[in-house]
C-alpha cells in the first residue's frame, strides 16, 4: 500500500490530471470531455488518455 497523503495534495496531483497512453505526457482536462474523445494529447495528438494512478505498481 501506498503511503497516505494529505487532501489538498493529493486533489492537486492527481484531480482532473490524465496521461497519454502513447507519449506519457501529462494534461489536465475535464473527465467528461475525456469520455467523449474531444481532449486529444497537446504532444503526439492521440485521444487514447488514462487517469493518472494514484499508487505506484510493480515495487516490491
Amino acid at each position: 500500500m501506498g503511503k497516505k497523503i494529505a487532501e489538498p495534495t493529493a486533489k492537486r496531483l492527481f484531480e482532473n490530471m490524465f496521461i497519454c497512453v502513447k507519449c506519457n505526457a501529462k494534461m489536465r482536462a475535464q473527465p467528461d470531455k475525456v469520455k467523449k474523445g474531444k481532449v486529444k494529447c497537446r504532444h503526439c495528438g492521440s485521444k487514447k488518455l488514462r487517469l493518472k494512478a494514484k499508487e505506484r505498481r510493480g515495487m516490491k
